[in-house]
C-alpha cells in the first residue's frame, strides 16, 4: 500500500520562520525521509509559491484567502471562513487519503458528510479560543482588540467540530488532558512540535550577550518584550539583542533609550540561526501558558544557557536547574542575578549532557515514528 496523505495547512510553511510554520514544514521533512507521499494544500496570503515545498511533496496545491468584511460578518470564525474553498474540496475529493487538518483555521471540512469515512487528523497548537483572548488582553490597537475578542467566541463555538476528528494530535500535555477532558470520544495523543534540530549542539565558549527572540508583530511576544525591557534589560550592564519579525514603532522607541540594548528587525534564518548559537543567555518570556512554544524549543537544542517563567514550560516535559543550564523565574529580581552569575559561566559537558535527557521526548526521530502510526 502507497503511504500518502493530505496536509491542509493554514499557512505557506516556507520559509519556516515562525511557530506554527515551523512544525508544518519540519514535518513535511521527515514524512519525506520516512518515503510518505504528501499532497500539500496550503491557504497563500503574503506567501509565495516555493520550490523548497515542490520539492518535499508528492504534489502542492496553493488557495487564496477570502479576507475582509464578508468573512469577519460571519458567524464562523474569521480564520476559517477566510479558509473556505471548493478547489479544496474537489482535490481532497479526488483521493481516498488521510486528511490532517493543521490547526483549527483549517478544519471547516471536517464534519463535511462527504469526508466522514476517510481518516481525519486534527493537528492542534493552541487551545485557539484561550489563546486569542490572551491575545486581545495584551493588544494595544482598539479595532485589533474588539476583533480578538470576537474571534475567540467564534473559536470556542466552533471548536466543538473537533468531534468529527479520529485523533487529535496536541502538542502540548496540559493541552492534551484539555481535548480528553471536553472530548472524551475522540482519542487525544501527545506529540511535541517537529523542528530543525536533530541533536542538542550548543557551542562551546562564552558569549557576549543575552538575546530575546520571536514574531514581535504579536502582542504576546513584543508585551514580553517590553516586560523583560522595563524589568531586567534596562537594570542589567551587559549587551542585550531583541531580534525579531515586524516589531510595531512603540517597541522600537522603548528600545531606543538604552545603548547596551540593539533591536534586529527581520533578520535572515542564517542570522537568526547564528545569533541563537552565539548568546551567552537567552531570556525568554510569556504571558500565555497555551502551546509548545517553538523558540524555546529551539535555544534548548542549541542555546547555552536559558531563562525563563514557568508558563513557558507549562504542559512540557522540561525542568530547569542548574545540571541542564536551564533556569525558571517569576521575578525580575531572579532574572537579574542569574544573567549577572551566568554571563560569566561556561557550559559544561555535564549540562549539555542533561539537556539531551531532558529533550528525548522532543527528537523528530521519535516522533515521526509516533506519526506514521497514526497514519
Amino acid at each position: 500500500m502507497t503511504k500518502a496523505i493530505n496536509i491542509i495547512s493554514f499557512d505557506v510553511p516556507f520559509p519556516a520562520n515562525y511557530g506554527g510554520v515551523i512544525d508544518v514544514y519540519y514535518k513535511l521533512v521527515w514524512l519525506k525521509k520516512m518515503g510518505v507521499k504528501v499532497h500539500l494544500h496550503c491557504f497563500a496570503y503574503g506567501r509565495d509559491a516555493s520550490k523548497e515545498l515542490e520539492a518535499l511533496c508528492e504534489k502542492v496545491y496553493y488557495y487564496p484567502r477570502k479576507t475582509g468584511t464578508l468573512s469577519f460578518l460571519s458567524s464562523l470564525p474569521y480564520n476559517v471562513k477566510s479558509r473556505q474553498s471548493v478547489e479544496l474540496e474537489r482535490n481532497l475529493l479526488s483521493n481516498d487519503f488521510p486528511i490532517l487538518f493543521e490547526v483549527l483555521h483549517t478544519c471547516y471540512l471536517l464534519s463535511d458528510e462527504r469526508f466522514k469515512n476517510r481518516k481525519k487528523i486534527y493537528r492542534h497548537s493552541n487551545i485557539e479560543h484561550e489563546y486569542y483572548l490572551q491575545l486581545s488582553l495584551s493588544e494595544r490597537n482598539a479595532s485589533k482588540r474588539f476583533y480578538l475578542r470576537t474571534e475567540a467566541g467564534k473559536l470556542k463555538r466552533f471548536e466543538k467540530i473537533v468531534n468529527f476528528a479520529d485523533i487529535i494530535l496536541a502538542v502540548n500535555e496540559n493541552d492534551a488532558a484539555y481535548f480528553k477532558h471536553n472530548y472524551p470520544k475522540v482519542k487525544t495523543m501527545y506529540l511535541p512540535s517537529f523542528h530543525p534540530n536533530n541533536e542538542v549542539k550548543i557551542k562551546n565558549g562564552k558569549g557576549g550577550y543575552i538575546l530575546y527572540n520571536g514574531n514581535l508583530s504579536i502582542s504576546e511576544n513584543y508585551e514580553s518584550a517590553l516586560w523583560l525591557i522595563n524589568n531586567v534589560f534596562c537594570k542589567v550592564l551587559h549587551k542585550v539583542i531583541i531580534a525579531g519579525l515586524n516589531p510595531p514603532e512603540f517597541l522600537r522607541k522603548s528600545i531606543d533609550g538604552y545603548t547596551h540594548i540593539e533591536l534586529i528587525e527581520n533578520p535572515p534564518a542564517e542570522k537568526m540561526e547564528e545569533l541563537i548559537v552565539n548568546a551567552q543567555i537567552h531570556c525568554l518570556h510569556t504571558f500565555q501558558a497555551t502551546g509548545l512554544k517553538l523558540k524555546l524549543l529551539n535555544v534548548l537544542f542549541t542555546g547555552r544557557f536559558v531563562i525563563c517563567n514557568p508558563k513557558m514550560i507549562v504542559g512540557t516535559h522540561i525542568i530547569g536547574g542548574d545540571k541542564s543550564g536551564i533556569f525558571i523565574s517569576n521575578v525580575p529580581e531572579r532574572y537579574i542575578e542569574l544573567i549577572n552569575n551566568l554571563m560569566e559561566s561556561e557550559v559544561k559537558p555535564k549540562i549539555i549532557e542533561e539537556r539531551k535527557k531532558s529533550l528525548e521526548v522532543y527528537f523528530n526521530q521519535v516522533n515521526i515514528n509516533k506519526l506514521l502510526e497514526v497514519i
